[in-house]
């Protein structure tokens, strides 16, 4: 086996590979210049790159570079836009009285909660007037916090369009405001509140 010395090109290497684990402040130092080098050549690199490999102009002249072969024509156009046209704002509609009647059945059901039934059973009482996306935030409700027992007056629509409707209803608690939308199964809620 050969005697290591401090002398000859291996142990240069090895001071060298070996420098970053000598102490913790050492290791540190090493890498932020590391870190510092990746910064720079990220910054430096891509100008001198893009420079060399710049393509060159077309001609300006309408000849052709060599005969029989057209000239390249510049173009000047630019790509579209991801949103191409403003988005359309919905236009008010009429309410339509499936909406309204399922906002006041589900307003029913909502206050519809005895003393002592479950979550999954108050639920089921208005699973057919919601939609599928809204029932999980529905199950998190607890039917034994809800202050109102009745619905005590007719729906009013507050706001119309040819999908939803936004419809409040009221109780002797708070007033409901609930939204409902057209789906493929019809109107169902899809979101309530406790309106202003």
């Amino acid at each position: 086996m050969p005697i290591r010395t401090n002398r000859g090109r291996a142990a240069v290497y090895r001071r060298l590979w070996g420098f970053p684990l000598r102490s913790p402040r050492h290791l540190v130092g090493t890498l932020v210049f590391l870190a510092i080098l990746v910064v720079v050549l990220g910054i430096v690199l891509p100008r001198t790159v893009g420079k060399t490999s710049a393509t060159p102009s077309a001609p300006t002249s309408g000849a052709s570079p060599r005969p029989g072969v057209a000239a390249p024509v510049p173009t000047t156009a630019t790509l579209p836009t991801r949103l191409s046209s403003p988005l359309v704002t919905p236009t008010s509609a009429p309410p339509s009285p499936e909406a309204i009647a399922v906002a006041k059945q589900w307003a029913a059901a909502w206050v519809h909660h005895p003393a002592g039934i479950s979550n999954a059973e108050w639920l089921n009482g208005m699973r057919a007037l919601t939609t599928e996306e809204y029932l999980p935030v529905m199950s998190t409700v607890d039917p034994s916090n809800i202050p109102a027992t009745q619905v005590t007056g007719d729906p009013t629509v507050t706001s119309s369009y040819g999908s939803s409707v936004q419809v409040v209803v009221p109780t002797d608690g708070p007033q409901l405001s609930i939204t409902v939308v057209k789906t493929d199964a019809g109107w169902r809620v899809a979101d309530y509140d406790q309106a202003s």
